[in-house]
């Protein structure tokens, strides 16, 4: 107990602590431990994704929702044999198993509030998709119809591959490639958002 209260507590980043990231309902449900095999590995990666990705998203939008963390290759695994919307655990983008040793990779489901309020009323999912793009080296990006969340991916490079289950379905934006839609399109589209605080991407 005193080892797991000692992790939930190590910090990430600026805002963010390792004990956000450890809830699971479906752990909790069905009484499975979400516990990190290798902790050292978890907290080295989960520290360069709050760091390079979420610290900025809350810095820019505010409070910023951690839908699903981290979660274990055995939680994992069970949650994708059971269809509770888990990718099965070899899966290249499966982006929440943070400490399998030769797969450097570490991620989480978010939700924006501030960008949730404009979905709800229309709001076009492609316009955070493209500010995301335009502003920040993430790996990749899934997004659901559920709040306009979105899986959110680190990896030392930065393919920055664009997803979704919401119309228009399928690929927005390939891996390692440009969108379709021009700078100066995007850039229209999200005219209004907050003023972006974080480093630039090159």
């Amino acid at each position: 107990m005193w080892s797991l209260e000692t992790l939930g507590r190590v910090r990430l980043s600026k805002y963010f602590y390792m004990r956000e990231f450890l809830y699971s309902e479906i752990g909790n449900i069905h009484r499975i431990q979400n516990i990190p095999e290798n902790p050292d590995l978890a907290i080295e990666r989960g520290r360069a994704f709050c760091t390079n990705l979420l610290d900025p998203l809350e810095e820019t939008f505010g409070r910023i929702g951690v839908r699903s963390g981290y979660r274990a290759p055995e939680l994992n695994r069970f949650g994708n044999e059971n269809r509770l919307n888990c990718a099965r655990n070899e899966y290249p983008l499966e982006c929440h198993i943070w400490d399998f040793e030769n797969v450097e990779i570490a991620g989480a489901s978010i939700a924006i509030p501030w960008f949730e309020d404009r979905y709800a009323h229309g709001r076009d999912w492609r316009d955070l998709a493209y500010w995301l793009y335009d502003h920040l080296p993430f790996a990749e990006v899934w997004f659901f119809p559920k709040l306009c969340a979105f899986n959110l991916s680190w990896r030392p490079d930065t393919p920055r591959r664009i997803d979704s289950y919401i119309a228009p379905k399928g690929t927005l934006v390939k891996a390692f490639a440009e969108p379709v839609e021009p700078l100066t399109m995007r850039q229209k589209r999200y005219s209004d958002f907050p003023e972006f605080r974080g480093l630039k991407i090159a």
